[in-house]
């Protein structure tokens, strides 16, 4: 639905061997491809009731993007292969969207994987009409599993399915990390980030609860990532006075990711529920870190306290709080044997509950049902 934009590739996009399609991201730009599927969707059986509900959409979201869904829907419905029994597709917003009225166009049945802010931002009635129309959906966190079972009409086919790593790509660091307590400028503690420049991230309170260290406290903070708020997280850190003791990296691939996550004392995201409701479920990049044994402080919002027990393997607080956040960070900078307590109990629930193979024999069992059920 939408051309990749990223600035880096992963290795892993190398290991893609199946052809990838593109349907039109902006109407505009292939009109003849939008109209002939409009002219040939016409003649089919669903195309008079795909129509309506597109109608009874409009009213409740009349936008350039309601526009667009139907638009790429009826080219999904017109180029959609003779041999391909269904239609898989990750969020429940808009992807589905464009899957609900393809199914309505077609007949051909769809199934859902949804995750985070897909969720949250979607209204209850959306939700509750594409759970409705698709045979089955899956979500990663049980915050999300609650959620959509209350909104389906059909609760038993919400399932849910964590996300695993490939520990083969995130193997366990050797060594141990240098007893650092920031009490040495020489040597500071290294404190990383590594997310979008997103309001959901916190990255803000993040250096707010930075700026309000004790003077005492020598540390170091790197940020991983692009994003649109970069510049005004630059600004901020220049009017916190804390500036000089940061670097931003911009983004970077999954290999350099890693060789940080080494070379960390501390991993920091302070997610927060936007006011449009947007949050994360679990990021990925806290159980990248913990496959690492680097102790990760967070909030407790969404999926993050099904991963992490505060004090047990990890430092947790409540969203939006910086002072108790600078306390956290504050109490993980200068206590080094806490640093490698909590980061070991991390990894070890990494290494024993998030192995990606888990996730994989999940969605495999719920394709393969699926599978047996197509013509």
């Amino acid at each position: 639905m939408r051309r990749p934009t990223d600035k880096k590739r992963h290795p892993v996009h190398d290991e893609i061997r199946a052809p990838v399609t593109y349907l039109p991201e902006y109407l505009h730009e292939e009109p003849l491809r939008v109209l002939k599927a409009l002219w040939a969707c016409r003649r089919k059986p669903g195309f008079g009731k795909a129509l309506r509900q597109f109608l009874h959409d409009l009213r409740h979201d009349f936008s350039r993007n309601r526009f667009r869904r139907f638009g790429q829907a009826a080219v999904l419905s017109h180029e959609w292969p003779r041999d391909a029994g269904w239609l898989h597709v990750h969020f429940i917003h808009t992807p589905a969207s464009v899957a609900a009225y393809t199914r309505l166009i077609t007949g051909i049945p769809w199934t859902i994987s949804a995750h985070a802010k897909d969720i949250w931002t979607s209204t209850d009635a959306d939700l509750s009409y594409k759970l409705g129309s698709a045979r089955w959906a899956v979500t990663c966190t049980a915050s999300g599993y609650r959620h959509l079972q209350a909104l389906s009409p059909t609760p038993a086919t919400v399932h849910l399915s964590y996300h695993g790593l490939d520990l083969t790509r995130f193997p366990p660091m050797e060594g141990t990390r240098p007893p650092r307590d920031g009490s040495d400028p020489a040597d500071p503690v290294q404190i990383l980030s590594v997310g979008r420049a997103v309001k959901k991230k916190g990255i803000d309170i993040l250096l707010k609860a930075l700026a309000a260290l004790p003077q005492s406290l020598h540390w170091r903070f790197t940020h991983i990532g692009g994003g649109d708020e970069l510049a005004t997280l630059k600004a901020l850190a220049e009017q916190l006075g804390i500036a000089d003791r940061i670097t931003w990296t911009g983004a970077m691939d999954q290999k350099q990711v890693l060789e940080h996550y080494r070379k960390a004392d501390l991993f920091a995201l302070a997610c927060r529920i936007t006011a449009d409701g947007d949050r994360d479920g679990l990021p990925n990049v806290l159980v990248e870190a913990s496959s690492q044994a680097l102790t990760c402080v967070s909030t407790n919002i969404s999926g993050i306290p099904e991963f992490f027990v505060d004090g047990e393997n990890g430092l947790l607080t409540e969203p939006e709080n910086e002072a108790a956040f600078s306390n956290a960070l504050e109490r993980a900078i200068s206590d080094p044997a806490l640093r490698a307590k909590l980061g070991q109990a991390a990894e070890h629930r990494v290494r024993t509950g998030f192995d990606h193979r888990t996730s994989i024999t999940d969605l495999k069992n719920l394709f393969e049902q699926e599978w047996e059920k197509t013509p």
